[in-house]
């Protein structure tokens, strides 16, 4: 009964030791004997037991790390803060249990230093403006050392940077005199802009009011054109009329009756208008035109 027992608990044994289950996006390493063997897929798979042991087991999914902050000087002397965080990923299951004793450690380490290098070579206004220039920079550099270990890298972000307290406070002076300065700025461009809209009103105003006088003065002329030319087309109208009625029989008589009548009204306003009663020097003139005028009311001739 006892080695019955005996034997079920070594078959089992057996059994877990023999048959193992390797997960997804896994890589087991087995050593036989001491030494490297194969690395194990996804899958079940059978060992020998008591010689075969998995040594190594890795994920094969992306892995953040993150990496530390640690104090870098910029190219202008300046202190600053810098904290990230790295991503890679297992390629060679291998090359990652043989290749570093540890590659995490090495992963870190190696983007610590990388990264004092790239700020070191910036200036610290460059470092706020290039953190994808930086990320690029440390990528590059881990990669390319990272294959021994049988790592990928595949990104770094810079999570923060953070300069000392007084290099802050003249930043942030620095930003208030800029801010300061663009409203400035907008506030002159604004009074400007307003300058140049008044007078471009005053001009267009003056303009137009310059064509309306034009216009104005134009039109009184065409209308002062329109009446002289009326008055004198009825002038001469009337002077034609005056002509033909000359011609016309006793045209004579009445042109005479006529000059008559204003010889004697103008005599008659010259005494009404003047306090001195005007004689003519030649008192038959004027009985002449009133015996012409008679004569010429009675049908007679002069």
């Amino acid at each position: 009964m006892e080695i019955a027992f005996v034997l079920a608990i070594v078959a089992v044994l057996f059994v877990a030791r023999a048959f193992k289950i390797v997960p997804q996006q896994h890589a087991w390493v087995i050593e036989r004997l001491g030494r490297y063997d194969r690395s194990l897929p996804p899958g079940l798979h059978v060992l020998v037991p008591f010689v075969d042991r998995v040594a190594y087991k890795h994920s094969l999914k992306e892995i953040p790390l993150d990496v530390p902050s640690q104090v870098c000087i910029t190219k202008d002397n300046t202190q600053l803060t810098v904290d990230g965080i790295l991503y890679f990923q297992v390629t060679d299951a291998m090359r990652a249990s043989y290749g570093s004793s540890n590659f995490i450690v090495a992963i870190t380490q190696l983007a610590q230093t990388t990264l004092r290098s790239v700020i070191g070579r910036m200036e610290l206004d460059k470092t706020f403006e290039e953190r994808d220039a930086i990320n690029a920079s440390v990528v590059s550099a881990l990669d390319e050392a990272a294959l021994n270990w049988g790592v990928k890298v595949l990104r770094y972000e810079i999570k923060d940077l953070t300069p000392p307290a007084e290099i802050l406070r003249s930043m942030q002076a620095q930003i208030t005199a800029e801010r300061e300065k663009r409203a400035l700025i907008a506030a002159s461009e604004g009074r400007r802009q307003e300058q140049i809209n008044i007078a471009t009103g005053e001009r267009e105003a003056a303009i137009a009011r310059s064509e309306g006088e034009k216009q104005a003065d134009i039109n009184k002329a065409q209308g002062e054109a329109a009446a002289i030319t009326a008055v004198a087309d009825a002038t001469a109208d009337a002077i034609r009329k005056i002509a033909d009625a000359i011609q016309a029989p006793g045209g004579d008589q009445a042109v005479q009756l006529k000059v008559a009548e204003k010889a004697v009204d103008a005599y008659a306003q010259l005494a009404q208008k003047n306090n001195t009663m005007i004689v003519p020097g030649n008192m038959s003139e004027v009985g002449g035109l009133i015996g012409t005028a008679m004569a010429l009311m009675k049908g007679g001739k002069p």
